[in-house]
């Protein structure tokens, strides 16, 4: 297995050390998962080609960071106003998104899985506040997937970049602002020791999968008994992840702001707003790519119509009640 994260960072690169550890323990050692993590075998970008070449069995990533092989990849991470966690794994496994997932990665010789999500994630590091649109054009921006490409839109200079190379680029001064995740992992980069504004909430990745990319031909090798033991340790880790973020993040932002001097502020609502309409017209754009784009697209955003009003008087309405009787905690 190779990764795009480095070795045993937290939740991410964890996470794939558990998958891999997963289906070595449970196969009983029949089939023997060795890690590599970003840049041992290969670059943290170069993890897709070594899977579809062969060079190595599965993958650990972030399908956005395919996205020059089809853009459609991107909906299978996350995209600009799209779906939380819950919601794409009801896309996914109910909403006929696997389908086009198989078909998708299926054209590059790949099988993809769930195998992690984490979570919503914040807008952003700056080193001053956002308060207009011409702030935010001013900036070199690192972010991926239509979010980057949104951020072009409007004018910023929005690049793509390993997580392993954030901090280095924010010191010397590559970047001006970055978003990595969220507070548990971007504690743990340091980011809250060279930026200070921290911004919410993001547009860009409302729910972000972490995927188990699998070579297509040693995967149709393998027995049916093999293949649903690998299946089962991705969905496990699907679960686990989004628990291990949820049960981090606010300790994390606890911890940045009593300890290390962060300023946690909102987007302005007209900025926000603004910036989200762009994101979505991206995301509505990459539909006409082709005709496997249109067909991914017209399904989320079909799933995306009808999963939203339930989630609005359940999740949303529940929360909103719970934070008018106990405050925000």
């Amino acid at each position: 297995m190779v990764t795009s994260w480095p070795r045993n960072f937290p939740g991410l690169g964890t996470g794939a050390q558990r998958i891999a550890d997963r289906i070595t323990q449970t196969s009983g050692g029949r089939l023997e998962v060795k890690l590599f993590s970003s840049g041992e075998l290969v670059p943290a970008f170069g993890v897709f080609d070594a899977v579809a070449s062969g060079e190595a069995n599965m993958y650990h990533s972030a399908e956005y960071y395919f996205e020059k092989k089809h853009r459609g990849f991107n909906f299978f991470t996350s995209v600009p106003l799209g779906l939380t966690t819950k919601e794409m794994n009801s896309w996914i496994t109910y909403g006929g998104g696997q389908a086009l997932w198989d078909q998708l990665s299926g054209e590059f010789g790949v099988k993809s899985l769930l195998a992690g999500n984490t979570g919503v994630q914040m807008g952003g590091w700056f080193r001053e506040p956002v308060a207009t649109m011409e702030d935010l054009k001013k900036l070199t921006f690192r972010m991926p997937g239509l979010g980057g490409e949104t951020l072009r839109q409007i004018g910023a200079n929005a690049i793509s970049l390993p997580g392993g190379e954030i901090f280095e680029a924010v010191q010397s001064g590559r970047i001006d602002a970055t978003e990595w995740v969220g507070p548990y992992n971007d504690l743990a980069f340091g980011i809250q020791k060279l930026l200070k504004i921290y911004m919410y909430p993001g547009f860009h990745e409302p729910g972000t999968v972490s995927s188990l990319g699998i070579n297509r031909t040693w995967w149709d090798g393998l027995t049916d008994s093999d293949r649903t033991l690998i299946t089962a340790c991705a969905q496990a880790e699907n679960d686990v992840m989004i628990a291990e973020y949820n049960a981090n993040n606010g300790s994390s932002l606890r911890e940045m702001l009593s300890q290390h001097e962060v300023v946690l502020q909102a987007f302005p609502q007209d900025v926000w707003s603004e910036i989200a309409k762009v994101g979505d017209q991206v995301v509505a754009d990459a539909a006409k790519d082709d005709l496997t784009s249109a067909k991914i697209y017209t399904s989320y955003k079909r799933f995306r119509k009808s999963v939203a009003s339930w989630s609005e008087i359940s999740d949303q309405a529940y929360l909103r009640a719970r934070a008018d009787v106990l405050g925000h905690v």
